[in-house]
């Protein structure tokens, strides 16, 4: 059988990119000259960086007989970011200044950089732009509070950027969200293009009905600190969301990080940052592929990890789930529907009944890392292949030198240690027996039994 496990030839670099580039790079900030909050606001084209790189393609992998061939997604630095995504402040020396005011919404309909500042209630920042304008909105410690609708909202433009100064920002909406003609715009930033969140700032997200950030494209996320509070999905793209930097701290309803579309290739990919995530369904979710390169990573959820292919090369991944820790499910056929772990530090224990620490509708591939698991009931559980090629399992405190199947825990379905037995046979008709049922019992071998719980791994 051909392998089917990932390495990661990229992954020293990366890593070291992550650390060195992501999240830390900056540019001069002269102070932006002031002007009058206006409903429509334009500026002369910026000139932007050159963004000649491509952006994460996806790969496909080919399903076979007998195991699948899987190529990784291109995650090098240079294709998952560009420059200006990683530069954590913007050059402010062409800026127009926004102040936020109540009951007002600003219409932005050129490139351009714009510093948005104060204190206001149903505030909107409407960015309705060229398609292939690059606009930026740079929030220099706001607070504003909408009833019904987002605070920032991407109609059109090629690529906006939403970048924190060294400042304590907050947006909410309060309330049920207001549908803008047939969209439904279900989060505090609602984009309809490509997103990048960055910056040296904090930015707190607080949704009572909605999502917090969403974007129908792909979002980006190189620096910055977060926290967000929602009733639905913390952040939520369409196409992609990549990640290299920040600080994460959740509170979702539904899921903490969520990538789905009815376009099967849907990729979550995290090289670093540090997340602390609360999900009432899945702690970090893809419709297609699920990978980590590094970061550190404390997971409350009812699923930690949920994607078709799910990899891990790096990161220190702590999670408690009151259902599956890891599950790979067949929601795309992009990719196989695998776990493959290569390294990293995982500490995965699930909740009591019929739960998993690592589920596979399809194999698991254990090529390298520390995997400490938990589970009352089953440590793994797959329904195609299992293969331990490398790294450290250990299984409620014992180090085991093979993956067993789910439920090994000395007995069947029929009892934990031991069978029914044998049914008794012959003819049951007649009359019931009569007399005396006093006495001894009687002895002799009845057969099987439920037996004890055994070991559980």
């Amino acid at each position: 059988m051909k392998k089917a496990y990932i390495t990661s030839a990229v992954l020293a670099a990366l890593t070291a990119a992550a650390m060195t580039a992501c999240g830390n790079k900056q540019t001069s900030e002269p102070a932006a000259q002031s002007s009058a909050a206006e409903t429509s606001v334009s500026a002369a084209a910026e000139t932007d960086k050159a963004e000649d790189t491509t952006e994460a393609a996806a790969a496909k992998a080919e399903n076979k007989d007998s195991s699948a061939e899987i190529k990784q997604i291109s995650n090098t630095q240079s294709d998952l970011f560009t420059e200006r995504d990683l530069e954590q402040t913007a050059d402010l020396s062409n800026a127009k200044t926004i102040k936020a005011t109540d009951d007002q919404t600003v219409d932005i309909t050129e490139e351009g950089v714009y510093v948005i500042s104060g204190s206001a209630e149903n505030f909107t920042v409407r960015v309705d732009a060229d398609d292939t304008a690059k606009v930026q909105l740079v929030l220099d410690g706001v607070d504003i509070e909408n009833d019904d609708f987002p605070v920032i909202y991407v109609i059109s433009a090629d690529k906006v950027f939403v970048t924190t100064t060294d400042s304590d920002n907050t947006l909410t909406v309060s309330g049920q969200f207001t549908a803008d003609g047939e969209t439904n715009t279900d989060a505090v930033i609602f984009s309809k293009d490509d997103l990048v969140l960055n910056g040296t700032g904090t930015l707190s997200i607080i949704s009572n009905y909605g999502n917090g950030i969403t974007g129908k494209d792909d979002m980006k996320i190189t620096g910055g600190t977060y926290s967000v509070k929602c009733a639905l999905d913390a952040f939520e793209a369409n196409d992609s969301i990549s990640v290299c930097g920040g600080t994460f701290d959740i509170e979702a309803d539904k899921d903490g990080f969520h990538c789905e579309n009815d376009n099967a290739e849907r990729t979550v990919i995290i090289s670093g940052g540090s997340f602390t995530i609360s999900a009432g369904s899945d702690g970090i979710q893809a419709c297609a592929l699920l990978q980590t390169d590094g970061g550190d990573f404390d997971i409350t959820a009812s699923e930690g990890l949920e994607a078709t292919n799910i990899v891990i090369n790096d990161g220190n991944i702590d999670i408690y789930a009151s259902d599956d820790g890891i599950n790979a499910t067949g929601d795309s056929d992009a990719y196989e529907v695998a776990v493959t772990i290569n390294g990293g530090n995982l500490n995965v224990e699930v909740g009591p009944g019929d739960t998993d620490a690592i589920d596979a509708n399809g194999s698991i591939y254990i090529n390298g890392g520390t995997i400490n698991i938990t589970a009352q009931m089953s440590s793994f559980d797959y329904d195609r292949t299992a293969e331990f090629n490398g790294g450290t399992i250990i299984i409620n405190g014992e180090e085991v030198s093979e993956i067993p199947q789910s439920m090994m825990m000395g007995g069947g379905h029929g009892g934990f240690g031991g069978g029914f037995g044998e049914p008794p046979t012959g003819d049951f008709g007649g009359e019931p027996p009569t007399g005396d049922f006093g006495g001894e019992p009687p002895t002799g071998d009845f057969g099987g039994g439920r037996g004890g719980h055994g070991r559980m791994f």
